[in-house]
């Protein structure tokens, strides 16, 4: 019996008089006794992950498939758990199986490569990454294409993802997509595969970067780490030379200042747990800035009232604060803060501006 191939093709199906003898039966009358005692065992075997021919084989072969008596049950059982146990070290099939074991370990540039020499017939369904796009690389390809490849695209996205991108699209253009949408249903599924695999491969072609994130965010990540003087007079330069730029790294700067702004009451507590007490008594003890005063006010107000109390007293016993053993205190509790937020812990409030 073959695990890498149990339905592998035979001149003919047998009959359904199933021989008794284990012995006389065939890998595909072998595969059928197996996945019929996994599923009868509420075992869920992952047969789409077999060639689509194969699936069907087997869903024919089942079909054929006369009653098994317990010992050939057992037999068959008994024999496929042997071969299982002989295997001491097992491989993905295809360049695609290949491409997923190794996944997090290849460069991005070595993984599209990869993928398009794989056939097309074992490459991945081109639909699940497009899905997982962001609906602004997507919106351009709806707005070019035409309407019939666009409707395309939008019946074979998630419900969510297709009402966003709708709702980010022209009023007129979407509403033609939509009467597209119902236009639709003669389209042969080769077509739509060859959309899929057109779309997927014009996503992968974008240029590789070697950073994730965007200028303004990795400018405003420095800043935020950055003494107030310093981080005020390097906007002021950004600015006098781009506004648009500089507006941007304003809204992805988070500083202490804006904790009333970027965080939801509710996760005040999760974040006292992270911050040293000696830092937040300093801050209340030190704070001048009207705003700062007012984060201060802010973070006391959605914690326990003794909690509070307490650091207010220990507060009231400090005396000249150096301005900066202030800063480092207010910017280790931003640290603190975007630590949480990095790992998922806590989620900032959307920044309108």
């Amino acid at each position: 019996m073959s695990l890498d191939d149990p339905l592998a093709d035979l001149p003919s199906f047998p009959s359904d008089d199933v021989p008794a003898s284990v012995s006389s039966l065939t890998s595909k009358e072998k595969a059928a006794i197996v996945v019929r005692l996994l599923l009868s065992h509420g075992a869920l075997p992952a047969l789409s992950q077999l060639l689509e021919s194969k699936q069907t084989e087997l869903a024919v072969q089942i079909a054929r498939m006369a009653p098994v008596d317990q010992d050939t049950v057992q037999a068959v059982a008994d024999e496929f758990a042997n071969e299982i146990e002989r295997i001491a070290l097992s491989f993905p099939q295809g360049l695609e199986g290949a491409i997923g074991l190794l996944d997090g370990f290849l460069s991005e540039g070595a993984a599209n490569r990869l993928r398009k020499m794989a056939p097309s017939d074992t490459r991945r369904n081109p639909w699940d990454e497009i899905d997982r796009c962001e609906p602004e690389r997507l919106l351009p390809y709806l707005e070019n294409e035409s309407l019939q490849v666009a409707a395309v695209i939008l019946s074979k996205l998630s419900t969510n993802k297709a009402a966003q991108l709708l709702g980010m699209l022209p009023g007129d253009l979407a509403r033609r997509i939509t009467i597209a949408i119902t236009q639709t249903s003669g389209v042969s599924p080769t077509v739509v595969h060859r959309i899929g695999n057109s779309l997927a491969d014009q996503l992968d072609a974008r240029p590789i970067t070697a950073f994730d994130e965007a200028p303004e965010a990795r400018v405003g990540a420095i800043l935020n780490y950055t003494p107030a003087k310093v981080r005020d007079d390097v906007l002021e330069g950004i600015e006098s030379e781009d506004e648009e730029l500089a507006k941007g790294v304003r809204a992805a700067i988070f500083t202490f200042a804006h904790i009333p702004e970027r965080i939801a009451p509710r996760d005040v507590p999760r974040i006292q747990r992270d911050l040293d007490d000696a830092d937040v008594v300093l801050i209340i003890a030190g704070a001048q800035d009207e705003r700062d005063k007012k984060s201060v006010d802010f973070i006391l107000e959605n914690i326990s009232k003794r909690m509070a109390e307490g650091y207010r007293d220990d507060a009231a016993e400090k005396k000249d604060i150096k301005e900066d053993e202030l800063e480092a205190a207010m910017l280790r509790v931003v640290a603190a803060i975007r630590d949480l937020e990095q790992q998922g812990e806590i989620f900032f409030v959307s920044n309108e501006e």
